[in-house]
Order: C-alpha cells, then sequence, then structure tokens
C-alpha cells in the first residue's frame, strides 16, 4: 500500500523560502517606494527606483538563499561522508550507536538490536542519517529549489507595490502603498499560517507589524531629505 498521508512539514523546505521571498519583496519594495516619495520625487523616479528594487532584490534573494542553502548542504554533504567512512570502519560499533538510540528513544534494549540490525542491512548510511545526524529526504536542504522559490516570490511580492506606483498618483501614493501594502501582508500571512496548519491572526498581525515599521522608517528617513 502507498502511504497515502500527507503532512505539512513536507513544505517547509520550500514554504520558508517562499514566504521569505513574498514578505522581503512588499515589505522591501513598499518601504523603497514610500521613502522616496516622502522626499518629493517624481513619480518616473518613484518607479525607477521600483524596477530597480524589484530586479536587484529578487538577485540577492536568490544568491543569498543559494549561498545559505549550500552551506547547510556542505555540512550534511561532510556528515555523511564522515558516517560513510565510520560505518566501513567499525560497523559493529555503529549498530551499537544506532540501538543506544532506539533504547533511549524507549525501545527494549533486545528490540533495539533487532530494529538497529535490520535497519543497517537494509540501508545502514540511510538509518544513520536519520536517526542519528536528523537527515532526511523531506527536510534535506535543496539550494537551487530554495533560490528559485525566493526569487520568484520576492519578485511576485514586489510587483504589488510597484502596481501601486504605476496606478496612483504621487499625492496618494504615500497613503495607498503603505494601506495597500500591508492588506498584502496581513494576506500573505494568513496563506502562509494556512498552508503550514498554524493560527491565521498571529501570522497576519506579526507581518503586518514588521511591515509597518518598515515603511514607518523609510518614510521618516525620505521626509528629511528634499529631491
Amino acid at each position: 500500500m502507498r502511504h497515502s498521508e500527507r503532512h505539512r512539514t513536507q513544505r517547509t523546505g520550500w514554504l520558508r523560502a517562499a514566504v521569505l521571498g513574498a514578505n522581503d519583496g512588499i515589505v522591501s519594495t513598499a518601504s523603497l517606494i514610500v521613502g522616496v516619495a516622502a522626499a518629493g520625487t517624481s513619480s518616473s523616479g518613484i518607479l525607477l527606483s521600483g524596477i530597480a528594487g524589484l530586479v536587484g532584490g529578487a538577485m540577492s534573494m536568490a544568491a543569498g538563499e543559494y549561498v545559505s542553502v549550500s552551506s547547510q548542504a556542505d555540512t550534511e554533504h561532510a556528515d555523511l561522508a564522515r558516517e560513510r567512512q565510520e560505518l566501513a570502519a567499525s560497523p559493529e560499533q555503529e549498530q551499537a550507536e544506532l540501538t543506544a538510540i532506539y533504547v533511549k528513544r524507549g525501545l527494549q534494549t533486545e528490540l533495539a538490536s533487532q530494529v538497529a540490525t535490520q535497519l543497517m542491512r537494509h540501508d545502514a548510511l540511510g538509518a544513520h542519517a536519520r536517526d542519528e545526524l536528523g537527515i532526511s529526504d523531506t527536510l534535506a536542504a535543496r539550494p537551487v529549489q530554495a533560490a528559485m522559490a525566493s526569487a520568484a516570490t520576492f519578485a511576485t511580492g514586489a510587483a504589488l507595490p510597484l502596481l501601486m506606483a504605476v496606478l496612483v498618483p504621487v499625492s496618494w501614493l504615500l497613503w495607498v502603498a503603505p494601506v495597500g501594502s500591508l492588506l498584502c501582508l496581513a494576506v500573505l500571512g494568513s496563506v502562509a499560517a494556512r498552508a503550514g496548519g498554524a493560527p491565521l491572526r498571529p501570522a497576519a498581525i506579526r507581518v503586518t507589524f514588521w511591515g509597518a515599521l518598515a515603511m514607518a522608517a523609510t518614510a521618516a528617513i525620505g521626509s528629511l531629505f528634499d529631491a
């Protein structure tokens, strides 16, 4: 029989990168637009700043995610290589180590030894990777996937305040952009919480609070300068 249950932990890899990218896209681009608008910049200057923020931010998110997740993947590969050497050099000791892990988790010693023996016969490295190192296929680092998800979602998030800058007159932008962006952030937080099985309200409040703080800070800084 096929395993029919689907768990939300399978989404953590791409969901984290997607939420981070979209949230950063909305907050950073909206903050940039609000800050530049507060300085009295023309509509063309605001639009140019927004486009530059979208492109630069998407590339930065992709590069940052790829580098950070690649570092995680390098650590996982190094641990697996070391475990592979230990299995080849002292399989008995590694089996005893795996048995001790299962005993600590609640199995009787005899049963734990049987489980360790059978799992090592089937896939010794996989058993140690999962139960000793905490590395599994579900939670394994995937740099390319994380980078693409972050770049795509950043660009999608950044497009929302940028669209406001295109459609809304400059005289209204200082009010429409923050309010519209905060609504987008609230929706994003709720959708991400629903996808992860978490309460909706705290997630929505969390992202809108930090988004409002960022936009208020850039608006205050922009108002100190005159374009």
